[in-house]
């Protein structure tokens, strides 16, 4: 079970960079306002189309998997700590104590 939980913190991690390197790849919306001057998206490297869908379709998956090991780690982490300890194991209830006493 341990080895499952490495496997999938280190999956998330490696699909995290992935995903921030993705989305900073991605040309923000008022780009297609430089191409109609000229731009033609010479700074793309599959074209202006292309690399858009690419760039879209490779987003999305990671996205997908990004979701998946965050629900994965939850069910581990879950499932982990009901074999495991509980954080108020050990601690003694307080004694009752008398009511108090009326004042003047």
């Amino acid at each position: 079970m341990h080895i499952l939980l490495y496997f999938v913190v280190a999956l998330h991690i490696l699909v995290c960079v992935f995903l921030i390197g993705f989305v900073l790849l991605q040309q923000g919306r008022s780009a297609d306002l430089a191409g109609a001057f000229g731009g033609q998206g010479s700074q793309t490297a599959f074209g202006p189309r292309a690399a858009a869908n690419v760039l879209t379709r490779l987003t999305t998956w990671s996205a997908v998997i990004f979701m998946l090991t965050c629900i994965s780690l939850t069910v581990l982490f879950y499932q982990r700590s009901i074999g495991g300890h509980s954080v108020l194991e050990g601690v003694k209830p307080a004694p009752a104590s008398a009511p108090a006493k009326p004042g003047k």
